[in-house]
């Protein structure tokens, strides 16, 4: 997981920039899908390798089968961002962040609250809520969320 790991969190902070600039541009109070679609934008301008969907393979009881993955983001194959305008993040929200990134192998996993005003100081960004595959890791975060 070495040289994934590092190259997403490298480009983390890439991602929280773009996402702090369309928050800047766009303001609060918009879907996700507008978001996604500027934070896409923002990151090809910034040169960042990254997908709005993948093909997976699926395998089960001995069975393998290919089915499209609908992700916000996944930038360079190794960070897998959600993006969300709600009120109330929920537990499943969460949940289907870690399994896209059990599917996708993705080192690491960030989810972005863009509902909020002022983004550089009330964003509930995930650096913030930064989830990853290292299972030490998860459950060091767990304990702290």
């Amino acid at each position: 997981m070495g040289l994934k790991y590092e190259r997403a969190n490298s480009w983390s902070s890439v991602v929280i920039g773009s996402a702090i600039e369309v928050h800047r541009l766009k303001g609060p109070g918009l879907l996700e899908s507008i978001y996604e679609k500027c934070l896409g934008r923002e990151l090809q301008l910034r040169e960042v390798p990254s997908l709005g969907q993948v093909e997976i393979e699926i395998e089960y009881k001995g069975i393998k089968f290919s089915e499209p993955l609908k992700v916000d983001l996944y930038v360079d194959e190794c960070l897998l961002v959600e993006l969300k305008a709600v009120e109330t993040i929920l537990p499943i929200h969460k949940a289907q962040l870690f399994s896209y990134m059990k599917l996708l192998a993705a080192p690491i996993g960030s989810r972005g609250d863009l509902k909020e005003r002022n983004l550089p100081n009330d964003v509930a960004w995930s650096p913030i809520l930064i989830f990853t595959a290292r299972p030490e890791i998860l459950t060091e975060k767990a304990k702290r969320n």
